[in-house]
């Protein structure tokens, strides 16, 4: 069974994980027909599976979250920013989906926001650091030791895009207004069966910062995993 693993965050929050090894063809029976027309029609294999994989495991969790009678008509669509959101609930549901290699995570929430990030560890969010750290921040990473420096530079270019999803405000700077405290990231990342590490973050939107805090793990090998779950 791809569904890995299901935490519950609060009672009102759920987080899963799902190991894409199924071909787009065995994905499609665990979903409402409603969503062939919806898939991007220049999806190759690859990319059909993670969208429907990501999907199949938000329906898992919100069958988990609600009663089934209330979860039977789920469709998630996608807004003109690309967000993701659910219709055909009797209630306002929140979603955060992500999707990298072989792996697939989602938050759904009935009360709070919530963001969630999967990355595949690699050397690309190092080379790319000055595009999307301040300059306090790439200081204070390169003071870190040189040990585990492509998994810490994955860890918090997945962490901004978790907070990023948080704040769900198209146009938000990354270098200037979603900052984190870089100084106290832990690495190697602990794996799923121990407790996630946290990671202090500041959201900077008019004028105002409001502090979020983000759980950081190691999912599998080779990837990093960040969430945020913001409850009212």
């Amino acid at each position: 069974m791809p569904l890995h693993s299901v935490q519950h965050l609060s009672p009102t929050a759920i987080l899963g994980l799902w190991h894409l090894t199924e071909p787009p063809e065995a994905l499609w029976p665990l979903l409402p027909p409603a969503y062939r027309a919806l898939i991007p029609p220049t999806a190759g294999p690859t990319r059909q599976a993670h969208w429907l994989g990501v999907r199949a495991l938000a329906h898992a969790l919100v069958e988990q979250l609600l009663p089934s009678s209330e979860s039977n008509n789920l469709i998630i669509q996608n807004d003109a920013e690309g967000r993701p959101w659910l219709t055909g609930t009797p209630q306002p549901l929140e979603i955060s989906l992500s999707h990298s290699g072989e792996w697939a995570a989602a938050i759904i929430s009935t009360s709070g926001r919530a963001g969630i990030d999967i990355e595949i560890v690699r050397d690309k969010a190092r080379r790319l650091a000055s595009m999307f750290l301040s300059d306090d921040e790439m200081a204070a990473a390169a003071a870190l030791p040189e040990a585990s420096a492509t998994q810490r530079y994955s860890l918090l270019w997945s962490a901004k895009e978790t907070l990023y999803k948080l704040a769900a405000r198209p146009g938000l700077i990354f270098a200037e207004q979603l900052l984190l405290d870089v100084a106290a990231v832990q690495t190697p990342l602990p794996d799923t069966s121990a407790a996630p590490l946290q990671l202090s973050a500041t959201l900077w939107v008019s004028d105002e910062d409001i502090r979020h805090c983000i759980c950081y793990s190691e999912p599998a090998p080779g990837y990093v995993l960040t969430y945020c779950h913001a409850a009212e």
